[in-house]
């Protein structure tokens, strides 16, 4: 017999919402009339959409660019934005609540490491002046096994990048949240390695799908879902978007992630979606679509192999493995 202690850290599958739960509390709020914003105006009051150095740009809802497309249904508003993972505030999918503690306006971050200049600058400047905003649709996978897809508006990270003028030698790009544990009670946890810190190579930082977002069904970022300023990588697994960064750090060195500290041999640097690696505690083939319940096969890459793989062709990634850790 094998007998497997659970780490003080891990969320074990029986931890997360139960299925059946989570979709008795969805039809009560739908039957009592409570959806999209107007659960979160009737549970939360005021703020549910907290006030973000985002808000400032104005310009909601921006214009879609159409290149980016879904092969299934918008997820609805209120199921994306009360249904989250901010470990910074807790290990629960409610830490909505919690989490209107954080005041992200104003907001500042840095740019720094392999640079031309090292610079702080206000949330809104920073997005003024790199510019390129619009709203794209793309599918969101958890490595929990369940995904949603929704609008997200903001700028893509390459131009950052351009913005920042890295120096030649630099080869990746690490990024840090907020360190707070007055306002986030979850970084008082001291088994987690705080601040939360991802990375990508500059590759993948300028590739056309790395976008920073500042909003979401049209409106600036809530609290929950990254305010002011989160990453999406779409073809990774969700804990690889870091949300509410401060910090941007250009570096030769390949940042040790967050999740990787904790166990590398469970959550990989690279963590692309692959349905063939299954997870320890979370079996990868099928993914739950947030809000219905339906069970649908994964896609390698999510579904974005058109626009990654031959980044990592290139590398020289051939094991399959390779491209999770």
């Amino acid at each position: 017999m094998v007998i497997k202690s659970k780490r003080s850290w891990e969320l074990s599958e029986a931890a997360a919402t139960p299925e059946a739960v989570y979709m008795n509390r969805r039809q009560w709020l739908k039957a009592a009339g409570f959806t999209g914003l107007g659960l979160g105006a009737a549970l939360a009051g005021p703020g549910f959409l907290a006030s973000s150095a985002l808000a400032a740009i104005g310009g909601y809802p921006f214009a879609r660019n159409e290149a980016y497309t879904l092969d299934r249904a918008i997820t609805d508003e209120e199921e994306a934005t009360t249904y989250t993972n901010f470990y910074e505030f807790g290990s629960s999918k409610n830490i909505w609540k919690k989490t209107r503690k954080m005041k992200s306006d104003p907001w500042t971050v840095t740019i720094d490491g392999m640079v031309e200049a090292e610079m702080t600058l206000d949330a809104t400047d920073l997005v003024d002046r790199i510019g390129g905003t619009e709203e794209r649709l793309y599918r969101h996978r958890c490595v929990e096994a369940w995904s949603m897809a929704v609008p997200w508006s903001g700028v893509p990270l390459a131009n950052l990048v351009k913005f920042a003028r890295p120096a030649a030698g630099a080869k990746y790009l690490r990024m840090e949240t907020f360190m707070d544990p007055v306002v986030a009670p979850g970084q008082k946890q001291s088994w987690y390695p705080w601040p939360y810190v991802e990375g990508l190579t500059i590759d993948e930082a300028t590739n056309e799908l790395a976008f920073l977002a500042t909003g979401i069904y049209g409106k600036p970022l809530p609290n929950q879902n990254g305010a002011p300023i989160r990453l999406v990588t779409p073809w990774k697994y969700g804990f690889k978007s870091i949300k509410s960064i401060v910090r941007f750090t250009f570096t030769d060195e390949r940042p040790v992630s967050f999740w990787e500290q904790l166990a590398g041999n469970e959550y990989g640097f690279w963590a692309n979606v692959n349905p063939g690696i299954p997870h320890p505690r979370w079996p990868q083939r099928t993914e739950r679509l947030l809000g219905t319940g339906q069970r649908v096969p994964t896609q390698m890459y999510n579904g974005y192999g058109e626009q990654v793989a031959e980044m990592y062709a290139a590398l020289g990634i051939t094991d399959p493995r390779e491209l999770y850790y």
